[in-house]
């Protein structure tokens, strides 16, 4: 593997934000020795998109861009091309709406060579919003991807237990790691203009599973510009739903990082009947006060996001039947047995 940095930007309709995100890297102050490239994946885009990342790169930089094209649509789906595209030993993904800090290449390829076992690092993401943000924008930030992901510097993998999809650096040894051992995401996550997410999630998940551990340090500083539509609380409600979906898959993973259940109780919890009348005894018992007024705006009211989560994953396990029920059982045990491998191993070492 070569020692370097693969930026990899992943685009669907992104000419409108990209000329400000190439514009920050193009300020990157990095050592001779550090070799980098920007590989921007172009996700089914509609807009030029490619056209203007190539004329907002200047060819006398020290770091090359190249467009290549990814046209089954998915976040998930562009990121693997990706990790197949990039040539170097870390992989930074910055999204099209990413300002990086003048030393990020520098500090990424710091950082995860200081730390071998290091499978994905992250840093402290500000918000730069087009419009002053809601009252409730502090209460929810973390919605966007920003704030800090742990209370200090260091090893995150057994707190947080996962870093966010903007501003996630891996180890590209670790992905292939992922590859051989079977793991193929479960997740599209963004899709298009569709609110889906958990993408990050799952690929962190399985880089626990697989030993690596994740890190944070706020040093890695960026700045995540989200526009006046991004800051309405039915997009919110929206992302909220998202995220309940995507944690109906996301329990394969849980489970796995659990390991087999100890009690009757505990297995009959993993079944998805079980785990229908439990988000539908929570919404009625618990929620009941909530619903009359679920289609009232109640802006600001942290109980309405939980209600639209239960929604969420209500609907994505009525959906799923027979599939999610085949997925899990054939994947949770397997993929513990198949995956835990040793990291030393998949070093090389």
């Amino acid at each position: 593997m070569m020692h370097g940095v693969s930026v990899i930007i992943c685009c669907h309709n992104s000419a409108a934000r990209l000329a400000a995100t190439l514009g920050y890297l193009q300020c990157q102050e990095v050592s001779p020795s550090i070799p980098w490239e920007i590989i921007l994946v172009d996700n089914a885009s509609t807009d030029g998109t490619a056209d203007v990342a190539l004329n907002n790169w200047p060819n006398e930089s020290a770091a090359t861009l190249r467009v290549v094209n990814e046209p089954q649509l998915g976040l998930s789906h562009a990121r693997n091309r990706g990790f197949s595209e990039a040539k170097y030993e870390i992989v930074s993904f910055i999204d099209d709406d990413n300002w990086v800090c003048p030393n990020w290449i520098q500090l990424v390829s710091e950082i995860m060579s200081a730390h071998s076992n290091i499978g994905a690092c992250g840093g402290y993401n500000n918000a730069v919003c087009e419009i002053d943000p809601p009252w409730w924008f502090d209460l929810f930030k973390s919605s966007y991807a920003v704030g800090s992901q742990g209370e200090s510097a260091g090893d995150i993998t057994s707190t947080r237990g996962r870093v966010w999809g903007a501003g996630l650096n891996i180890r590209k040894v670790a992905w292939e790691h992922l590859l051989t051992r079977g793991f193929r995401p479960l997740l599209a996550d963004r899709t298009g203009d569709a609110q889906t997410s958990g993408g990050d999630t799952e690929l962190c998940f399985a880089l626990r599973l697989a030993g690596w551990k994740l890190w944070y340090d706020p040093r890695l500083q960026l700045r995540h510009f989200l526009p006046a539509g991004r800051l309405e609380w039915q997009n919110l409600r929206r992302l909220h739903r998202g995220f309940g979906a995507a944690s109906v898959w996301l329990d394969l993973y849980v489970a796995a990082l659990e390991g087999p259940p100890k009690s009757l109780v505990k297995r009959l919890k993993r079944a998805r009947p079980w785990k229908i009348l439990a988000v539908v005894m929570r919404l009625f018992w618990h929620d009941v006060k909530l619903l009359h007024a679920f289609n009232n705006s109640s802006e600001g009211n942290p109980d309405i996001l939980q209600l639209e989560l239960r929604i969420g994953r209500l609907l994505e396990l009525v959906q799923v039947r027979k599939k999610y029920a085949l997925t899990f059982r054939d994947s949770a045990a397997e993929r513990v047995s198949t995956m835990k491998v040793g990291v030393r191993q998949a070093l090389g070492e």
